[in-house]
């Protein structure tokens, strides 16, 4: 059979499908790099008026303080002493779900929180996961497409998600995270938070670091087996939704302690692994938890419209004195994110209650749909101008710096960069209990039943390659429970 072009909207056929263009193989992405733009521009457009994904959310406002002292790593306000506290807000989420759907169902989990800080709205976006299936946007829409329902049938598939990640063995760390419990929380309260990125932080005296930010939760892990799970979401389908309000509306506060981890810029450069890799977490042992402060949720919005279903959260929404790394899937989102919600919200939507800065806006930008005029009714729209008193602090000029490489191409994202096992073994050896090991295999061997139709076997013997490669055992124990025999090949893959 023939086979088809692949082409952009045009009808312009194109090579480059997977890998964004960048200044060297870990340089900054290209804003040239339409074909990325136009790909991300059309997915986020695809519902409406829901969210792609973390459509089923719950949200609730609170109080982040500092506790311990990181001054040394970073400029930003918030962080210039012990005891510094901001107004914030939380959403959670799960991914792959549409709004009506179950929030029990078995999936990364969304941690998106905003701080209301005096040098503006800070928004730190990321899942109760460290680590993430893909590590470049181009392959975002790809990817949710597998999670979300077949264009005939309209139905989750099996077929369609181990398809996906057995052609993507990057994919397998976080793999193990979601067909482990972790995948199935207890609600929101009983769950870590990872920004999972990393981004960078700026002191004073204009020096950087690389940092990857952690919240634990102080009401210690809990999650639901498969089974629990499955039933409760036909007994609740807004289990964690009602288990986040009634524990706030009964005063108990759920509380998470924020860490981070520091890697020097030397440091990065002699890292294992790429250090700007999402589908990579860095080892404790190397670079210790640093506690910065504690967030406590202790108010639900007296609208879940209005505040819940309207907030916006981006990657975008930095503070002076903390930036973002060269991580390709970070980039990816830097654009994606607002333009979501300039289409979903509308051009407008910082305006709105839940995503306003309290302090000082002083822009000039003007006027779209639902503009609210009462903070610049007159005001000039542009600047230079002879009339207002605002003017650029050099104070926030950006932080200037040199890259490593002046070549520009589509670098393939696994060339030199190609361990995707090493980390998911450790995880499944050394981070698992032997509870934990025979839950993550039941539960893949119960997703993996539900691979059907031609390429079955093609689609279940990939992944068993992957699961061989990350630990013997656990390809094993799979492969016997799907009743697969395992021949010398497969075995050969796994060395």
């Amino acid at each position: 059979m023939d086979s088809k072009k692949l082409t952009l909207s045009n009808g312009a056929p194109y090579f480059e499908h997977q890998d964004s263009q960048t200044v060297g193989p870990r340089g900054p992405v290209l804003l040239q790099d339409f074909i990325l733009q136009e790909n991300l521009a059309h997915f986020v457009r695809e519902r409406i008026p829901e969210r792609i994904v973390h459509a089923k959310g719950s949200g609730a406002y609170g109080t982040f303080t500092v506790t311990h002292d990181i001054s040394q790593y970073t400029k930003a306000k918030l962080f210039s002493k012990v005891g510094n506290s901001c107004r914030m807000f939380a959403r959670f989420s799960t991914v792959g779900g549409e709004k009506g759907s179950a929030d029990t169902a078995r999936d990364p989990r969304g941690f998106a929180l905003k701080f209301y800080t005096e040098d503006g709205n800070w928004d730190l976006v990321g899942n109760n996961t460290p680590v993430f299936f893909i590590k470049d946007a181009k392959k975002f829409p790809d990817f949710i497409h597998t999670q979300k329902r077949v264009p005939k049938t309209n139905l989750k598939s099996a077929t369609m998600m181990w398809d996906f990640w057995s052609h993507n063995p990057e994919s397998l760390h976080q793999v193990l995270i979601l067909m482990s419990d972790r995948g199935t929380p207890h609600g929101y309260r009983h769950m870590h938070g990872f920004g999972s990125h990393t981004f960078a932080m700026i002191n004073a005296q204009n020096e950087r670091v690389w940092v990857k930010f952690h919240f634990k939760t102080k009401q210690g892990i809990k999650n639901f087996t498969d089974a629990e799970a499955v039933q409760m979401a036909g007994e609740n389908p807004d289990f964690a939704q009602e288990d986040l309000c009634n524990a706030i509306e009964n005063g108990d506060f759920p509380k998470w302690t924020m860490y981070i981890q520091v890697m020097t810029e030397e440091q990065a450069k002699d890292f294992r692994w790429n250090p700007f890799d999402v589908t990579k977490v860095w080892f404790h042992d190397d670079y210790p938890m640093i506690e910065v402060g504690e967030m406590e949720l202790n108010e639900i919005p007296v609208n879940y419209f209005a505040h819940v279903e309207q907030s916006t959260f981006s990657p975008s929404s930095l503070v002076n004195g903390i930036s973002f790394s060269p991580d390709k899937m970070l980039q990816g989102r830097l654009f994606s994110y607002p333009d979501a919600h300039r289409y979903r919200v509308g051009v407008n939507a910082h305006q709105l209650e839940v995503n306003r800065c309290p302090f000082a806006v002083n822009n000039y930008q003007r006027d779209g749909f639902m503009a609210d005029s009462s903070e610049y009714q007159d005001k000039p729209n542009y600047y230079p101008n002879s009339f207002d008193d605002v003017k650029p602090d050099p104070a926030y000029k950006n932080y200037e710096y040199e890259l490593d490489s002046a070549h520009v191409a589509n670098y393939n994202r696994n060339e030199n960069d190609d361990d995707h096992y090493t980390q998911p073994g450790l995880l499944y050896t050394k981070s698992m209990t032997a509870e934990d090991r025979e839950h993550l295999i039941n539960n893949i061997i119960g997703s993996m039943k539900g691979i059907t139709g031609p390429k079955r076997d093609e689609i279940i013997n990939r992944q068993l390659c992957h699961f061989f490669r990350a630990n013997i055992e656990l390809g094993m124990k799979v492969a016997s429970q799907l009743n697969i025999n395992i021949d010398a090949n497969m075995m050969n893959h796994s060395k």
